[in-house]
């Protein structure tokens, strides 16, 4: 399962969703809204955060952990 998180460099809520992800074992990496204007344009973001899976816009906020769990298992 590829996860990615984009956000913007000064979002607060990545060190939660951090916590979140790294509690139910799962692997995945930070990229940035400012470095990533493709993936911004492409996936019609206008927020932070948001959680990508397997390269579909999974979340377009922070879930709680049980949303987060939920999704997770469900794929």
């Amino acid at each position: 399962m590829n996860i990615q998180l984009l956000v913007t460099k000064t979002d607060f809520n990545l060190p939660n969703i951090e916590k979140e992800l790294k509690s139910l074992g799962m692997e995945y990496q930070v990229e940035y809204i400012e470095d990533h204007p493709e993936l911004v344009n492409s996936l019609n973001i206008r927020h932070s955060p948001n959680i990508i899976i397997d390269g579909e816009l999974a979340f377009q906020r922070q879930p709680s952990e049980s949303e987060l769990k939920e999704y997770i298992l469900g794929h």
